[in-house]
Parts: C-alpha cells; structure tokens; sequence
C-alpha cells in the first residue's frame, strides 16, 4: 500500500515571532557589545592624546629651562630684565632667556631666544621673542602648549637648597635688576589640570 509523500510544514506565525524576538535580543546585545567596546576605545584614546598632550608641555618646559642662559634683556621701556625671573609677582609665572633656538635659514639673528609661560583663558601659553631686547614694537608670539590648565605656578630653589616665591629673590621681578643674582639650582613646576589634578615636575637649571 502506497501512502501519501509527507509534505513540508512551515513555520507558524507564533513561530516565526518567537525567532523574530530571539534575532532582536541576540542584535540588541550585540550592539550593546560593540558600543562598549568602541566608547572603551574613543576614550582611551582620548587619554593617549591627552597624555601626550601633557608630556609635550612639560618636554617643552624642560628643554627651555635645561638650555637656560645667563643673558639678561632689555624691555620695551630699556629696563634690564634678569636672565631668567618668574613668580606671583612678576608679569609673567616664568619667564627666561635659553639658548639653541635653531636658525635652519641663516637669518641674520642671535641663537638665544626669549620666552615666557603664562595661563590664559585655561589654557597654558607659551610666549616668545625674535629679539632679545625688546623695542616698543616688539612682538610676543604666542602658541597653546596645554589646555585645560585651571593653575599655572613654579618656585625656586636656590643655591641654599631653600624654595622661593619669587626670582630673582630681594629684588622685584619687575624692577631693574643688574645686580649679580645668586645661582638658581632647579625650577619647581606645578600644573593643576581640570582632569588630571595636579602635576609636578622638579626641573633643572644649568648653573
């Protein structure tokens, strides 16, 4: 006796919703997965840059100070401006005179240069001159080095090992100041940023 060939059930509707719901739980939780994995990725990478962000500032700070000079300047006004000077009572957190500023063209300049740091608007700056002693027309050059900077502070240690304020020490960095200064051994530098804290560097200063 031949019997009928079996014929193919499909899928039923319930079926068919239960596949569907299991298809967007499965979707749902991968892409839950993937988006983890990729704000994981944008913000460590935020953090790198971040990260160099901050090591070339402060690569930058050393390199000045390391290259410091004992050559004082002239302002604007004909003042005599210590060599290197800096502190809450001078125009500018740290400013200083550093030699090795490349000349790749020949211009008819000094290989000394003059440079300062300051915080402006949360972001530190650093500012610099194509001459030494300054005219009335002379112009600061400023470029961004680091932002979200909230403080911008350094002290000084001098020969005695002890921490100042303020350099030169006895004598106002705004006043005239030919007098012979006493050695400055290294520059504290103190950065307090609106995500990383604080940071200090102890960086020093050839004598």
């Amino acid at each position: 006796m031949t019997g009928h060939p079996r014929r193919s059930r499909g899928f039923t509707l319930l079926e068919l919703l239960v596949a569907l719901a299991v298809f967007a739980i499965l979707a749902a939780l991968a892409y839950g997965g993937l988006n983890a994995i990729l704000q994981t990725r944008a913000e460590t990478e935020r953090q790198a840059a971040r990260l160099a962000e901050l090591q070339s500032a402060l690569t930058l700070l050393a390199r000045d100070l390391n290259q410091a000079a004992p050559r004082a300047v002239r302002s604007e006004y004909g003042d005599v401006l210590p060599a290197l000077r800096g502190g809450p009572l001078a125009p500018l957190p740290l400013e200083l005179t550093r030699g090795g500023w490349g000349n790749r063209v020949g211009h008819a300049r000094s290989t000394l240069q003059r440079v300062g740091y300051a915080v402006e608007d949360e972001v530190l700056v650093r500012h610099s001159w194509r001459v030494l002693d300054r005219a009335q027309d002379s112009t600061a050059y400023p470029l961004k080095v680091l932002t979200g900077v909230r403080r911008f502070q350094v002290r000084f240690m001098d020969e005695g090992r002890q921490w100042l304020d303020d350099w030169p020490p006895g004598v106002l960095p705004t006043q005239n100041a030919q007098a012979v200064q006493p050695r400055l051994l290294a520059v504290e530098v103190q950065i307090e940023l609106e995500d990383l804290g604080e940071i200090r560097r102890l960086l020093p200063v050839p004598g």
